[in-house]
């Protein structure tokens, strides 16, 4: 077996739309578990009357999985020329390399070898914390998670506007609270920050209940807070939605059986 087929061969196995079958490749089936593995090894980690005495188990685990994760990363750029879309170019691995997806690989690895050696509790939670990038990586792994890549790209310019209009009404919100409650009451809406921080929590529909307008003008801003903040929240859902229903059809319509799990 030449080295080209080899090389193939690991391709086919590592990225979902060269796999030749319905469903995953038994590489991605693998890699799928050890990323939730991880996920669920940091989680645990944290926990002191579960991983208390246990501290090497959970290293080790924790090291092996990165290993693995590892070397998957050096197989991805070892075949990232048999890819069509890196084939053409000049340097094909400086440039896959350098791609968000990859970047993301490569962050999901180095916690692991980094959050060892006598480092502060707040940089190890750190590390620990960080190391939940790992669930990013599950997108590899899925033809399903491509699809709604595509959504969310195809719909890139809608959801930056949509996102602006939240800004904006968040502003104008905080601002016209600020102007209504400052004097009422300073320590809450003494100033645009609080009272931005208070309009971001009506418009994403939270609502701590710790602070609210007393006054007239207060409650005349907070309910054009609230009210914008229901529609704005709302437009991002229809647009995801109906991007995510024209990739699957044509994910149909190209012979494709639509997104695998």
């Amino acid at each position: 077996m030449s080295l080209r087929s080899i090389r193939l061969s690991v391709y086919r196995q590592l990225e979902p739309t060269a796999w030749p079958r319905k469903g995953l490749s038994p590489t991605n089936m693998m890699l799928a578990l050890l990323i939730l593995i991880a996920v669920v090894n940091a989680i645990i980690e944290t926990e002191p009357s579960i991983s208390g005495g246990h501290e090497s188990f959970f290293d080790d685990l924790e090291v092996g999985v990165a290993s693995i994760f590892l070397i998957e990363y050096i197989a991805r750029v070892w075949t990232v020329v048999e890819n069509p879309r890196f084939a053409g170019y000049r340097f094909p691995r400086l440039r896959y390399a350098l791609t968000p997806i990859a970047l993301i690989d490569m962050a999901a690895i180095l916690p692991a070898f980094f959050a060892f050696g006598g480092a502060s509790s707040l940089v190890l939670r750190f590390f620990r914390v960080f190391r939940m990038i790992r669930l990013a990586k599950l997108g590899r792994t899925s033809r399903a998670w491509l699809t709604i890549r595509e959504a969310f790209y195809e719909k890139r310019y809608e959801f930056g506007l949509v996102l602006g209009l939240v800004a904006i009404d968040v502003l104008i919100s905080g601002s016209l609270l600020y102007w209504a409650e400052a004097d009422a009451q300073p320590e809450k809406f003494g100033s645009i920050p609080r009272a931005m921080w208070w309009a971001i929590v009506t418009l994403t529909t939270v609502g701590y209940g710790d602070a609210y307008p007393v006054t007239t003008l207060g409650k005349i801003a907070a309910s054009f807070a609230a009210i914008t903040g229901v529609m704005l929240i709302a437009l991002p859902t229809g647009l995801f939605a109906a991007s995510f229903t024209e990739g699957i059809e044509r994910h149909k319509s190209s012979g494709d059986e639509g997104p695998d799990a």
